[in-house]
C-alpha cells in the first residue's frame, strides 16, 4: 500500500505568495521566465530558473547556474521569504480553472514506492532532464517543486477533505495571471493527519505519476545517493521522500494534446487525402473548427479547411491498453505509413500543441507556412492512463497535458 507522510513544509508568508509562486520551470522559455520574474525580487523563479539571473545565452546547466540557485534558496530562507513549519504536516491544495475545482493532498510519497511499483508510470524519461533534476537536488537538498499525482477515489479521504476545506478558510487564496485560482489549507489537527496516513496506507494500494516523471525519477535517485552517503541511514531520513500532490482520479481531466507537422512527405493534397481515406472516414469537411466528440474520432486541418475523421475498424483495438489508444492509431496509419514520420521523440518535422491552446493554434501553425497538417485528437481518460500503468506499459510520447499546472512555491520539502 501507498507510504505517503506529513512533513514540515517550507513556505512563503502570506503576505508574499503570490509573487513567490510561479509556474513550473519546464513549461517556459528563458525569456518567459525573466519576464515573469521581473520586478518579484521573491520569485521563486530566482530559485528553480537561476538562469535568469545570467545573459541568455548562458547554459542553464552551468554549474554556476545550480550554485545561484542554492545562494538564492539560503537567501531567501535569511530573508523570510521562506519559513519552516515547525511541525509535520499534510496540506491540501486545490486549483480553479473554467469554475471547477480539484483538490489534492500534499504529502511525501516514498521513494521506495517508486522503486517497487506502488508508485506506476506511463512515460519514459530522458536521462538528461532527469540529471539537471538530480543535481538542483544535489545542491539545495530540497524538493523545490512538487510532482503531480493521482489515486483512485477514497471516500474516507474525500470526507476529510471536503470537512475542511468547508470548515476553514485556506491560508493561501489567488488567482494567477493566466486567471487559475490557487487555495491552499494546512492540516493542523494531530489527529488528521495520523488518520491521513492510515487511510493511505490501509485504502491505497498505489499513485500514478500524472505530471512530473522526470521530478520522480530524479528524487528516488538522489535518495540512493545520500543514502549511500549516510553510514547511519535508517529509511526514515526526510531524503527518503519526495513532495507530491496526489488528487482523487475522479477529480481530474486529461486535456487533448495534439500534432502539427511540418509537409506531407512529397506528397500533394489529394494523394495524402487518398492515402489517408484508406484507413480513415471522412465525415466532414468545413471552413469552421471541427473538434473530436469521442475516441476514434480525429480532426484535421490541411489546406484551410478542417476534416473530421473516423478510424475505420480494425485500427484499434479496444481490449489493447496500447492499440485502444487514438495517438497509436495516427501514428500506425498516417504518421509512419504516410508522412514517415517514425520516432515522435526525435523527428524535427512534428511538433505538439498542448490543447490549453484551443484548436485554432493549430490552423494558425498551419496557415502561416510553418506547418502543413495539423491532427487533433479526443483527450485520452484518467482510466485508460491508469490501464497503461497498472498492465505494465508505457504510452507514445506527448500524450497527457494536465492543467492548470501546479504552481511552485506554495511549499518546499526540505530533505536535511
Amino acid at each position: 500500500m501507498a507510504i505517503i507522510k506529513p512533513f514540515k513544509g517550507l513556505r512563503p508568508p502570506k503576505n508574499i505568495v503570490e509573487e513567490v509562486a510561479c509556474l513550473p520551470y519546464d513549461v517556459m522559455n528563458y525569456q518567459e521566465a525573466a519576464n515573469m520574474a521581473e520586478g518579484k525580487k521573491s520569485s521563486l523563479l530566482h530559485i528553480t530558473r537561476a538562469d535568469i539571473e545570467f545573459d541568455k545565452n548562458t547554459d542553464p546547466h552551468d554549474e554556476k547556474v545550480y550554485k545561484r540557485a542554492k545562494d538564492n534558496f539560503e537567501d531567501f530562507q535569511k530573508k523570510g521569504f521562506l519559513i519552516q513549519d515547525s511541525k509535520a504536516h499534510y496540506y491540501i491544495y486545490a486549483q480553479t480553472m473554467n469554475n471547477k475545482t480539484q483538490y489534492g493532498i500534499v504529502g511525501a510519497a516514498a521513494c521506495e514506492d517508486y522503486l517497487n511499483g506502488k508508485i506506476k508510470k506511463h512515460e519514459l524519461t530522458r536521462p538528461d532532464k532527469e540529471e539537471d533534476r538530480k543535481v538542483l537536488t544535489r545542491h539545495l537538498k530540497a524538493n523545490i517543486e512538487p510532482v503531480f499525482f493521482t489515486y483512485r477515489a477514497v471516500p474516507e479521504i474525500d470526507a476529510i477533505v471536503n470537512h475542511i476545506i468547508t470548515k476553514n478558510n485556506p491560508i493561501y487564496d489567488f488567482y494567477a495571471e493566466d486567471n487559475f485560482g490557487h487555495h491552499f489549507w494546512v492540516i493542523e489537527d494531530e489527529e488528521v493527519n495520523k488518520n491521513l496516513e492510515k487511510l493511505f496506507k490501509e485504502k491505497v494500494p498505489c499513485t500514478y505519476v500524472a505530471d512530473g516523471h522526470h521530478r520522480t525519477a530524479a528524487a528516488a535517485g538522489m535518495s540512493a545517493e545520500f543514502s549511500a552517503q549516510n553510514p547511519n541511514h535508517s529509511g526514515n531520513e526526510p531524503y527518503n521522500f519526495f513532495m507530491a500532490v496526489h488528487f482523487p482520479d475522479n477529480q481530474l481531466q486529461i486535456i487533448d494534446y495534439n500534432r502539427v507537422v511540418k509537409d506531407l512527405n512529397g506528397l500533394s493534397t489529394a494523394e495524402f487525402l487518398e492515402k489517408t481515406n484508406a484507413n480513415f472516414e471522412i465525415t466532414q469537411i468545413s471552413e469552421s473548427i471541427i473538434k473530436p466528440e469521442k475516441l476514434h474520432d480525429f480532426s484535421m486541418y490541411l489546406d484551410g479547411k478542417w476534416y473530421g475523421l473516423t478510424a475505420k475498424k480494425p485500427t484499434y483495438n479496444d481490449d489493447d491498453p496500447i492499440d485502444s489508444l487514438d495517438v497509436r492509431v495516427l501514428s500506425k496509419y498516417i504518421l509512419e505509413p504516410i508522412l514517415n514520420i517514425i520516432n515522435l521523440r526525435t523527428d524535427t518535422r512534428i511538433d505538439f500543441v498542448g490543447g490549453i491552446r484551443g484548436l485554432s493554434e493549430l490552423s494558425k501553425r498551419v496557415d502561416s507556412g510553418e506547418m502543413a497538417v495539423a491532427f487533433a485528437l479526443f483527450p485520452v481518460s484518467m482510466n485508460q492512463l491508469m490501464n497503461i500503468a497498472d498492465t505494465g506499459n508505457i504510452m507514445p510520447p506527448k500524450v497527457t497535458w494536465f492543467e492548470p499546472k501546479l504552481r511552485s512555491g506554495l511549499v518546499i520539502n526540505k530533505l536535511n
